[in-house]
């Protein structure tokens, strides 16, 4: 993490409102319109409903989030996986969560961007002259937000370095705009401070009809809590609890604005109109909307950037397979990925189409960060009690106040189920890639053979000096899995050896180790023989791209330069040898390990090559597939006759 980011600082506070604030900041555009819907307004609705968001972004997004969660960084980042790398060795199992997790964080990018986009487009309802034009749900309404959200697509490719600097000082704008007409309607209606005591949130939840299944609309005002986290090492722990103190005065502010309008407006219905635009005066609705647009299409950025992040680190932990990452700018962190970016994009502009009007989707949003936050607070549990070591009757008050909340969360969504079928469908599909890849690839692991590199080292000579055998390269270069720097897979020893020997100059054996930080680019280099046998180690981070290509020519160019290699690196002969698995027809598998591996080979057919993923040129590579054989048939009933 940029050291910059440790301190707060007017720069960094600009910065993190444009970049980690948005979700949770556009949620003023919905959350009480959900919360009222049909309903007949009146006092313990309003006081009941504006209390119950108060104490929602307190105790979630303050206490939780902000200065609990933040504090399990890993070296400066956020996020679940990273929060899953400093706990994994605890218990085994907790890959589960983290991909659950990650899956229903993934799928909150596709409705996001539909539910803030149309929210802030349908505001010019009621303009003058377009009451009749723009109406939630009809196909003019729904076009605009399909452009909109297939332009923000569209733009991913090319990075967010010119437009993102604009990004702090709209949403800065946009703070100041929501906070200054809430003070005004609070003003005109100061009783409704009285909605800071706790009490009306428990009476409407007890005493008003069906009042606990509110809570369902209650918590989108804290959607945004977990993205907040993902995005930690953006902007810093310091800036963001910092600038959250002003944009949680602007929420409240909006929010409490909103309920004034509501009891002193004399609606007895909300009738279609949105008390976030009712707030404002006449004259200022088309500025309003504008700047309501444009937070919106941040906080959309915002999260599609959060959702590629997370796809890298999961390939990078092996949850996901390897697919293309680009790099658009030369901004640390900024990544682009092309399958990732257009699969959003389906499921944006298909919930758009499905639900039409942000009405429709309220009841859709919400489940999936629920999951998402509950996954959060499980892997936080065993931070507390092995990471920080903290006291056990404290772990356990923080937990049982934190699933209270978001357990009651969990059932107040979930009764909604059956109008966001096509989300769970999306976040299920999520989940199995995850699972299947994870579970898959420790199965196939446990049939790589390690051996001892010793007695191979006078064989690797001899083949190396004989002139009769023709050369296969100057230098061979294998990427090996052996963590012991003398053990090799025997399977790249009959690689060399069997059919047609390869014979070469020097034999390079290449590991890479995955740390558990985020940006670490290492390497260290053993010569098992001098100028014959090299081991090369890279410790890269879970957010950096194995280009080995790149990486290896640099450290045989550093070897040249300091006289340890007589070579010359640009010039040099290298061929890399790719090994393969597929599933052999010779396997009898149990129906869970069969499926398991039969979707996992399928999956992988569909993935980017390992030449790609590691960074290789396609005509210095040459790939050998091998059968897997994981369950070898015990008995065949074959007889002669």
């Amino acid at each position: 993490m940029n050291p910059n980011l440790k301190k707060v600082t007017a720069a960094g506070l600009l910065v993190t409102l444009g970049i980690i604030f948005g979700d949770i900041g556009t949620s003023p555009l919905y959350v009480f319109k959900a919360i009222i819907g049909e309903k007949a307004i009146n006092e313990q609705l309003v006081y009941g409903g504006i209390s119950c968001v108060f104490w929602t972004l307190t105790l979630q997004t303050t206490f939780k989030y902000i200065l609990l969660t933040l504090q399990a960084d890993n070296k400066g980042e956020g996020g679940i996986f990273s929060l899953y790398a400093l706990v994994w060795r605890y218990r085994h199992w907790l890959y589960f969560p983290a991909i659950v997790g990650a899956g229903t964080l993934l799928a909150d990018g596709i409705i996001t961007p539909p539910i803030s986009v149309a929210s802030a487009i349908e505001g010019l309802n009621g303009v003058k002259g377009l009451e009749t034009v723009i109406v939630p749900g009809n196909a003019l309404t729904v076009g605009i937000v399909i452009g909109i959200i297939s332009l923000l697509f569209f733009f991913q490719q090319f990075g967010t370095k010119v437009v993102g600097s604009s990004f702090g000082p709209i949403m800065f704008v946009w703070f100041s705009m929501i906070m200054f007409w809430g003070i005004i309607q609070v003003g005109h209606y100061p009783k409704i401070l009285a909605a800071f005591n706790p009490y009306y949130a428990y009476d409407l939840l007890v005493h008003y009809p069906n009042g606990f299944w509110l809570l369902g609309a209650v918590f989108l005002c804290t959607t945004g809590a977990e993205a907040l986290y993902s995005d930690l090492g953006h902007c810093g722990k310091k800036n963001i609890q910092a600038s959250w103190i002003f944009v949680k005065v602007a929420l409240i502010a909006n929010y409490f604005g909103q309920a004034a309008w509501l009891l002193h407006s004399s609606k007895t219905h909300l009738e279609g109109l949105n008390p976030f635009y009712e707030i404002m005066p006449h004259w200022f609705l088309l500025p309003g909307i504008v700047i309501a647009t444009l937070a919106t299409i941040i906080a959309s950025q915002a999260l599609i950037s959060g959702s590629f992040t997370l796809i890298s680190e999961a390939v990078s932990m092996n949850f996901w397979p390897r697919i293309t990452i680009k790099y658009p700018t030369n901004i640390r962190g900024q990544i682009y990925i092309p399958s990732i970016n257009w699969i959003l994009w389906g499921g944006c502009v298909g919930m758009m189409l499905y639900f039409k009007d942000s009405g429709k989707m309220e009841a859709a949003y919400g489940f999936s960060i629920t999951v998402a936050m509950l996954m959060t607070t499980l892997l936080m549990f065993y931070y507390m009690k092995f990471v920080k070591k903290w006291v056990g009757g404290l772990i356990m008050l923080v937990l049982i106040v934190f699933l209270s909340v978001e357990v009651s969360f969990f059932i107040a969504n979930i009764a909604k189920i059956k109008q966001r079928w096509m989300f769970l469908v999306f976040e299920i599909g999520l989940v199995f890639i995850m699972y299947i890849w994870f579970r898959a690839r420790k199965i196939t692991n446990r049939f790589l053979q390690f051996e001892s590199i010793n007695p191979y080292i006078p064989l690797l000579q001899k083949l190396s000096r004989t002139v009769a055998e023709p050369k296969y390269a100057t230098h061979l270069v294998y990427l090996t899995k052996a963590n012991n720097k003398r053990s090799i897979e025997k399977r790249s020893m009959e690689s060399i050896f069997s059919k047609r020997p390869k014979r070469a100059d020097v034999y390079w054996f290449i590991h890479i180790d995955r740390t558990d930080e985020p940006y670490t680019m290492e390497y260290t280099v053993e010569e098992i023989v001098h100028d014959k046998i090299i081991r090369v180690d890279f410790r890269l981070g879970f957010r950096i791209q194995p280009r080995i290509n790149l990486f290896f020519k640099k450290v045989m160019q550093e070897l040249a330069n300091q006289k340890e290699l007589d070579i010359d690196a640009n010039t040099a002969d290298i061929r890399y040898v790719l090994i393969q698995k597929f599933l052999s027809v010779e396997n009898e598998f149990s129906v869970k390990e069969g499926f398991i591996l039969n979707s996992y080979f399928a999956i992988g057919n569909l993935a980017q090559s390992d030449k790609k993923a590691f960074g290789l040129d396609l005509g210095d590579t040459s790939i050998e597939k091998i059968p897997l054989v994981v369950a070898p048939i015990q008995q065949v009933p074959l007889k002669r006759v």
